[in-house]
């Protein structure tokens, strides 16, 4: 990312903790330290991965803009 001390250091992995604290671990109490493990990466995968829109992404979900990229990319080599 960017130099030690730089303000962007850790902007991209602390806004994806700020949502995920916001957003899902302070909804829910876990019994088990393995249940929170196993409950958070389920939350990534099958929601933040698939259906969060990301702003970066031009407010597409990770997944729909990682294909559209493959996709033309595959388009260009067809060519």
């Amino acid at each position: 990312m960017g130099r030690v001390c730089s303000c962007f250091d850790n902007a991209v992995s602390e806004a994806f903790n700020s949502v995920l604290k916001v957003e899902y671990v302070h909804r829910y109490a876990f019994a088990t330290r393995a249940e929170a493990r196993i409950r958070i990466a389920t939350w990534i995968t099958d929601f933040y991965d698939t259906r969060w829109l990301h702003s970066v992404c031009g407010f597409r979900s990770p997944d729909n803009y990682e294909n559209e990229y493959w996709a033309g990319l595959t388009v260009g080599l067809a060519v």
